[in-house]
């Protein structure tokens, strides 16, 4: 990919879409803006318009409708059958379903069956893409996945594994966040997955928020925008790859996952174009292809009640106008509790697509999805043109991103790419940069553990496992046991005895709620003669519900990097330089700053 398309400089600076970015619009936030036309300069060649042209000219319209779709199936071969796919669409195996549905996209989730290990994942790329080659029109499909890294990695390890985009916020680094995503780039790539739903572009302002969190980078509008472009730039620029900016209009401000339910995002419009559309803004000037939607309501944007992802006030009127964006558009899973509440599976991708949607993820239920689209076309409802419109977008995207020509991979060279050495050292280096060490009192840390006994003990068994072998190493006597997230008295008693027994003691908390008895665990642990050091694997909020605990440390990941380097810092191996890329409150008065962005302690 040395010729990438994607391989442009950025004219207009970032610096543009923060405060000035947006243009001004009036209360009436429903009415169309004035597009600004900024992320002109990264349109499409003329040999990929030349390209799409020439296919809508030869292409059938069921064939059209089919580029519309992203799919999956499951199972971790194109030819196996699975019956689960059978009740999915009617067909056994994904290259059976490729057949009969002629999608444009296919995605691959570990959940479903789709990785086992990187030659795996390039088998089945390979296989999906030869379906495609004998199906309909014969156009490569865009192979995708959410490896966003951190919480949100599909395919691990010996994949190159980074601790995540909140930990590149405490890093700080543009340079490490781009590099960090042209490293995962090019091993998709090398996989055969030409685009990542990623980065998360969202400003997460919510403590309490329970889909996104550590996925964003920070609760500042501008560090965010600044790694959401240095990511952009990592994933297109330098490894090849379509990045996708997800989730538009902005998903940091809630309590309710869009999974499970249909989020209300309380923002004004001011607060809207202060906080929630600069990083998406950021994106388009990168040169970003594809923006993810959210299933959320924003009634100053749009006052229906619909979610983003059927809005066209939102979808056209604010993302393609106000923002300038030319790219594609793709919905977060149609599959989710958000989109589905108001409106039936068929309605939802016909009104997705009348929103000015381009691409449909993930259908719950693909046959109705694919007869509505094809019914709203003879009632006159959808036209030709309107499907047109999107499937030039995507044509072209397919075409700069280089799958129109060859869109398979060798497999006998995959690892070569993925988890190389040189990788793993650069992925260590930068997680080295995040671990940050928010409390330290008596100057509890470092520990010179040579010889100690070392309890590790709260969240999860791999996690206490992993942590517990990286201070072995360091010389440590270290024993792991895990009570989760929701220790029982038994389990408490059990650690505090276990504790009382050791020189140190970790205690490993993950998303410490207000009723959480790992608030207990941390206090009976407290209450001994142990060393004791807290770190949050997770969220670094947890602090908030813990009280006055002497030593505390933010990881932001229980990714396996991120616990190599959390031991480092506990035994003084190297000297903590993360910062806190969100501001810490008080649980019991939210206007009071227990630790502000920025915070971060060393030695």
């Amino acid at each position: 990919m040395q010729n990438s398309p994607f391989r442009r400089r950025v004219a207009v600076a970032t610096a543009l879409a923060l405060g000035l970015g947006i243009s001004p619009m009036t209360a009436a936030a429903a009415e169309p803006a004035v597009p600004t036309q900024r992320g002109a300069e990264h349109g499409p060649s003329h040999a990929a318009e030349r390209y799409a042209d020439r296919m809508l000219a030869s292409m059938t319209l069921e064939e059209k409708i089919g580029q519309l779709f992203i799919l999956f199936a499951y199972g971790p071969t194109a030819e196996g059958e699975d019956a689960r796919n059978t009740a999915l669409y009617g067909e056994a195996s994904a290259a059976d379903i490729i057949e009969e549905y002629e999608p444009g996209g296919f995605i691959l989730f570990s959940a479903r069956d789709n990785v086992t290990d990187p030659v795996q994942v390039a088998t089945l790329s390979n296989g999906l893409q030869e379906a495609a080659e004998d199906a309909g029109a014969g156009i490569p499909l865009l192979v995708s996945t959410d490896q966003e890294q951190g919480l949100v990695t599909r395919i691990g390890s010996p994949a190159t594994l980074f601790p995540g985009n909140m930990a590149l916020g405490a890093g700080g680094s543009e340079k490490d966040a781009r590099k960090a995503a042209a490293i995962t780039g090019k091993e998709l790539l090398a996989m055969g997955i030409q685009q990542n739903n990623a980065p998360d572009a969202d400003v997460n302002v919510n403590p309490d928020n329970p889909v996104i969190g550590v996925r964003s980078f920070s609760s500042d509008p501008e560090l965010v925008s600044r790694l959401t472009a240095a990511s952009v730039r990592g994933y297109q620029d330098d490894a090849g790859i379509i990045a996708t900016a997800k989730h538009f209009p902005g998903h940091g401000d809630t309590a309710t996952d869009s999974h499970t339910g249909l989020p209300v995002i309380t923002h004004t419009l001011e607060e809207w174009q202060q906080i929630d559309a600069p990083p998406f803004q950021a994106a388009i000037d990168a040169g970003v292809a594809s923006i993810m939607t959210a299933h959320i309501v924003v009634p100053a944007l749009d006052d229906s009640g619909d979610p983003a992802t059927l809005s066209k006030k939102i979808v056209t009127g604010q993302l393609r106008e106000a923002l300038g964006f030319e790219g594609v558009i793709v919905t977060d899973g149609l599959e989710m509790a958000g989109v589905r509440q108001q409106y039936g599976d068929g309605e939802v991708a016909v009104r997705a697509i009348e929103a000015g949607v381009d691409q449909l993820l993930l259908p719950a239920a693909p046959q109705v999805a694919y007869t509505a689209i094809d019914e709203a076309l003879e009632s006159g409802r959808l036209t030709e043109d309107r499907i047109d419109e999107s499937v030039r977008r995507i044509l072209i995207m397919k075409h700069e991103q280089g799958v129109t020509r060859d869109a398979m991979v060798d497999v006998d060279r995959v690892l070569k790419t993925v988890g190389k050495r040189a990788h793993l050292r650069a992925a260590e280096k930068i997680t080295d940069a995040t671990t940050t060490l928010v409390r330290n009192d008596d100057d509890a840390l470092p520990v010179d553990v040579d010889g100690q006994s070392v309890l590790v003990t709260g969240y999860g068994v791999t996690t206490g496992q992993t942590l517990a072998s990286e201070l072995t190493e360091r010389g440590a006597e270290a024993t792991a046991f895990a009570t989760g997230t929701a220790p029982t008295a038994a389990q408490i008693d059990e650690a505090v005895a276990a504790a009382q027994s050791s020189d140190v003691t970790v205690v490993l908390t993950n998303n410490v709620s207000a009723t959480s008895s790992q608030r207990q665990l941390v206090a009976a642990l407290d209450a001994t003669d142990t060393h004791l050091i807290v770190v949050a694997v997770r969220n670094p909020y947890d602090i908030n519900r813990l009280g006055e605990v002497g030593a505390f440390i933010a990881t932001y990941s229980y990714a396996a990097p991120a616990l190599t380097s959390l031991a480092k810092v506990i035994t003084g191996e190297i000297n903590p330089s993360g910062t806190l890329p969100v501001d810490i409150r008080s649980a019991d008065d939210p206007d009071e700053i227990l630790y502000p962005i920025g915070h971060g302690l060393s030695w």
